[in-house]
């Protein structure tokens, strides 16, 4: 319908074109010959089956190509529609057909006495033939034309009614099906005509008669309506509109615009006419005034003058005085200054020159080694590609099979034991729970115990060692007994009768000696008891000592944020109060459409007389400046006002005249509407991260400054002065405003807020948070693609030889580059670029890692070495954006670089469990250490993975966990969307409040007389 008004207007219009589906229509109701018609003639005979009904539509549409037969169906076909195929089976065709209504019963229910189900069966067309068969089929067309003619009837004035969901429950929309109903329905090419035309349509004479008071001259009659159209379009500089043979054509929004010009234009000429008559009351007060000063102005300004010619010649006199003395002192220093740069320069003259001789020298040898070194590299590294691609291709082949399905095999097993492993770390989760309370109560029983210890061994081992001396001291005269017998022995050989004597000497000295490296060993035993106890109690009490840290830790975390609680409930307090204020029912109509008006800056009243009083025309003049002043803020802020001192100027800007307005303190406004309306704005342009960050800096600094300065009502506010009761009215606010007070606005002020402006400083956090979150998912989204990239080294297609090609990494760190630059320029806070920072490099480590672990084809030492490279320049790349941008986001890269590491390290089948547990991949668990094992492979060295004792050992850690049920099937996995919270205290901590001041307004508002306060 909008097409053809178009078309009947002669404007500038193309068509849009639709998809014409006239031909799958003849296909189902053409007559004779479509597929209702041929049901309708199977279903007149009586021996016909829907095999035979099939049968008959393949015969007759096998050359349509809007019909198709199923591949393994007799009884199905297929129509191509607009919106995609659809499969119907003839099994209940013929029996849904001929089931129709007997006209009997529908006249029977249409004399029923009810009106309603009279209404549902009106009466029946009389047929020419009583007998006339009428199916199911040809009623629904029939019904399908009448719709069709009274909908052609009517405008077009529609909703399209759609299924989101197949579940039937709200809230769920399957973006699929939602997207095929619209398809199919129509509405994209609706809401195509909707974009492309012209909704806002006068005639000439509506739009001349409305429009006309914005170029007075087309009202005359030496113009026709068309014409002076056309002037009154191009006097509002509108563009995309058309002129029709009687109507104006209009875009969107441009109706809103003639409207906001026509306002403008009659807000002008009243202010006009206001100027006119306080210009002849000035006037004439201006002239009573000037008499009286004139006289007095002379009589001043002949003193002054006469004292400015006495201040003169003295001048004059003093600098002559000071010319002399400056000229001899600047002479002298000239004089020593000149001999002394000559000395200097001859030296560092001479010293240049020997210094550019000695780089010389060091130039060309550098070149010389670097062009040998150059030469011994490629050549080593070209015998090495042709190696390694000799011994590639040569295996290569024979080994993907294989693996592949030993792969297959494992990652099936692996299935169970990831669940059991999940499992097994929520237990130990709870158990590490209980431990910490356990710990408590043992350090206690391990003090006790180790004193009662410490005691009982130190008495055994004082017993030892006296045993240890007694049996050494009988030892010793044991071995003198038995030299002096042995002595006696040869002296007198005559005596033979102590030689049993001295094989008894002998086997008790064998039996002390036993006795002896008893005890000895006792004592050691004891020794290394002691000192495992001392380690033990050492090891609990550095537990102890961790887990008191640990809840000092959770302490204060609790404090914070029950002091955070308990401010957060006094604003919720005070919001609850001011919704309760605000409802209709606790305050008359009369009075409710009063303050309301007065909170709008409007003092108009439905008592009002057309002349009015001197004091409400004061106070009119009152709200229209300060409306003014609203404005000229507004439009001022809206644009990029840069910034000073490396602090945004909008968002101080915006404190100081709210502060010094005092909308902070007002019960109703419309200002924060108006801010909000503006921040709103920016987010519309989610993909430009320039824009998102200048306002994510003035939205953060405007914050910080919000969350020092206002305090719910009722707590505790220090202030620079003591100030009288604040007035809440508009005119209260203004006279005080007017008063001999003023406002220091180089230190951020501590005030009490009203209901709007802590509803404003939600809303702001609000924004914050959306900005924040807008930027951190745009850089994500431009480095994914880039990610399952860099994963694996890329390859020569023909030798599967790796090149040097860096490409993918270096446009991860340009994209880095490019945010830290854009943060930089717009003076964002660093602690929202550490937390950026921090997320997408928790994001680089996930999806670097998981790609790692389910792709075996990363997992080797040649993708492990160009991975490493990549990460180093991350690491660069962190030690050149310096910690206060990047913060601790290298730390974020630990798994990756762990795992990496492992990859690149040689002779792997010598590291033993606990080397790879402990030292290696501390922060990896076993089954990602275990995923890596399996799956690793050298197509450099073609050297072996660890040893298959680690293997199994790896593989019975995983099983257990995997009994206990601790494990999933994505355990290994990390997950890829953590969020880092962002914190009210942590973000308004990271600034100081004088960091604020020295800020320079907008020369803009410091032009305007109603902002002077912020030259102060």
């Amino acid at each position: 319908m909008e097409q053809e008004e178009y078309t009947k207007e002669e404007i500038d219009w193309s068509y849009i074109q639709f998809v014409d589906n006239q031909e799958i229509l003849d296909l189902i109701e053409k007559k004779p010959g479509g597929i209702i018609a041929l049901l309708d003639e199977t279903c007149m005979l009586r021996n016909s089956t829907h095999e035979t009904f099939a049968e008959k539509l393949y015969q007759k549409f096998k050359d349509n190509p809007h019909f198709s037969k199923p591949k393994f169906s007799r009884s199905g076909f297929t129509v191509h529609h607009y919106a995609g195929n659809v499969t119907y089976q003839t099994d209940l065709f013929l029996d849904k057909n001929i089931d129709y209504a007997v006209n009997e019963h529908q006249v029977l229910l249409n004399a029923s006495k009810c009106s309603f189900v009279s209404s549902l069966f009106p009466p029946c067309e009389e047929s020419t033939k009583s007998t006339k068969f009428t199916s199911i089929g040809s009623s629904f067309k029939q019904q399908l034309q009448s719709l069709l003619e009274t909908l052609s009837a009517t405008e077009p004035h529609y909703i399209r009614c759609i299924k989101p969901n197949n579940v039937l429950k709200p809230a769920i929309f399957e973006n699929s099906n939602v997207l095929q109903q619209l398809r199919c329905g129509g509405v994209l090419e609706a809401i195509r005509i909707s974009c492309l035309g012209y909704p806002t349509r006068r005639t000439f004479y509506e739009f001349v008669n409305r429009f006309g008071i914005l170029q007075p001259k087309v009202l005359g009659r030496s113009h026709d309506e068309v014409t002076a159209a056309k002037m009154l379009l191009d006097k509002a500089n509108l563009a995309g509109y058309q002129i029709g043979k009687t109507k104006v054509f209009l875009r969107a929004g441009q109706m809103a615009e003639l409207d906001a010009l026509r306002t403008e234009v009659l807000g002008l000429s009243a202010k006009k006419i206001q100027s006119k008559l306080r210009s002849f009351l000035a006037r004439k007060k201006y002239i009573e005034l000037q008499q009286c000063a004139t006289q007095i102005q002379a009589i001043c300004r002949g003193t002054t003058a006469r004292r400015r010619y006495e201040n003169l010649r003295r001048d004059v006199a003093s600098l002559k005085m000071q010319t002399c003395y400056r000229m001899h002192y600047a002479r002298k220093n000239y004089v020593e200054i000149c001999s002394a740069s000559t000395n200097i320069q001859s030296g560092l003259r001479g010293m240049g020159a020997r210094i550019k001789l000695r780089l010389k020298r060091q130039t060309k040898a550098a070149v010389i080694i670097q062009s040998r070194c150059r030469c011994y590299l490629v050549r080593s590294r070209y015998v090495r590609l042709v190696k390694a691609t000799i011994t590639a291709q040569c295996g290569w082949r024979r080994r993907v099979a294989r693996k592949e399905l030993r792969n297959l095999k494992m990652a099936a097993k692996e299935t169970g034991a990831l669940q059991a492993a999940k499992s097994k770390l929520e237990k130990e989760v709870e158990e590490l729970t209980w431990r910490l309370q356990l710990e408590k109560r043992i350090r206690a029983d391990l003090e006790e115990a180790k004193s009662q210890e410490n005691k009982k061994l130190q008495l055994q081992l004082q017993e030892l060692q006296l045993q240890l001396k007694d049996t050494k001291d009988l030892l010793k005269r044991e071995h003198e007994a038995a030299k002096e017998a042995s002595e006696k022995a040869a002296a007198v050989p005559e005596i033979l009768a102590d030689t049993a004597q001295v094989n008894e000497l002998t086997a008790e000295n064998e039996k002390l000696k036993s006795l002896v490296a008893s005890f000895e060993e006792k004592l050691q035993n004891a020794e290394q008891k002691f000192e495992e106890t001392e380690k033990a109690r050492e090891e609990l009490v550095k537990k102890a000592t961790d887990a008191e840290s640990k809840i000092n830790e959770l302490k204060n975390t609790m404090q914070s944020l029950q002091e955070k609680l308990t401010s957060t409930e006094a604003e919720n307090h005070v919001l609850r109060q001011q919704s309760m204020k605000a409802r209709p029912d606790n305050m008359p109509l009369l009075n409710m459409h009063r303050k309301s008006n007065l909170a709008n800056g409007s003092l108009h009243s439905d008592e009002q007389t057309p002349h009015g009083t001197p004091m409400e025309f004061g106070r009119r003049s009152i709200i229209e400046r300060h409306n003014e002043s609203v404005d000229a803020l507004i439009n001022c802020v809206v644009e990029n006002v840069g910034f000073s001192e490396g602090k945004p100027v909008a968002a101080i800007t915006i404190y100081k005249c709210l502060l010094h307005w005092r909308i902070f303190e007002t019960d109703k406004t419309n200002v924060f509407d108006r801010l909000i309306q503006i921040f709103g704005s920016a987010m519309q342009k989610q993909d430009n991260n320039a824009d998102l960050a200048y306002w994510l800096s003035n939205s953060s600094s405007l914050l910080i400054i919000l969350q020092k300065s206002l305090k719910p009502p009722g707590s505790s506010v220090t202030t620079p002065m003591k100030r009288p009761q604040t007035q809440t009215s508009f005119l209260g606010r203004m006279g005080f405003r007017a008063s001999s007070i003023t406002v220091d606005m180089d230190l951020v002020r501590q005030v009490e807020a009203k209901y709007p402006a802590l509803l404003f400083k939600q809303q702001l956090t609000a924004f914050v948070e959306g900005l924040y979150g807008m930027i951190r998912d745009n850089v994500k989204k431009e480095i994914s693609s880039v990610i399952s990239l860099v994963i694996q080294a890329p390859r020569n297609a023909k030798a599967g030889l790796i090149t040097d090609q860096g490409s993918y990494w270096q446009t991860i760190v340009k994209h880095l580059n490019d945010l830290l630059e854009i943060l930089q320029e717009n003076c964002v806070p660093t602690v929202f670029a550490r937390k950026i920072f921090t997320q997408i490099f928790s994001f680089i480590n996930a999806q670097l890692l998981n790609s790692l672990l389910v792709r075996r084809e990363c997992c080797s030492f040649s993708n492990g070495e160009y991975v490493k490279q990549g990460l180093d320049e991350l690491e660069t790349w962190c030690t050149v954006a310096k910690p206060e941008y990047a913060g601790s986001a290298w730390d974020e890269l630990k798994h990756i670089c762990q795992a990496v590491g492992f990859l690149v390290i040689f002779k792997k089948f010598r590291i033993s469990y606990d080397e790879i547990i402990s030292d290696l991949c501390p922060v990896l668990s076993v089954q990602q250490i275990y995923k890596i094992c399996t799956q690793y492979w050298d197509d450099k060295y073609n050297t072996e993975s660890v040893s298959e004792e680690v293997l199994d050992e790896m593989k019975k850690v995983v099983n257990e966990g995997s009994g206990q049920g601790t494990s999933s099937d994505n355990t290994f996995l990390l997950n890829e969307e953590i969020s880092l919270p962002l914190s009210l205290e942590e973000i308004a901590n990271s600034m100081d409040a004088k960091e604020f001041q020295n800020v320079s307004p907008p020369q803009e508002l410091l032009d305007n007389a109603a902002f002077q306060f912020l030259r102060s």
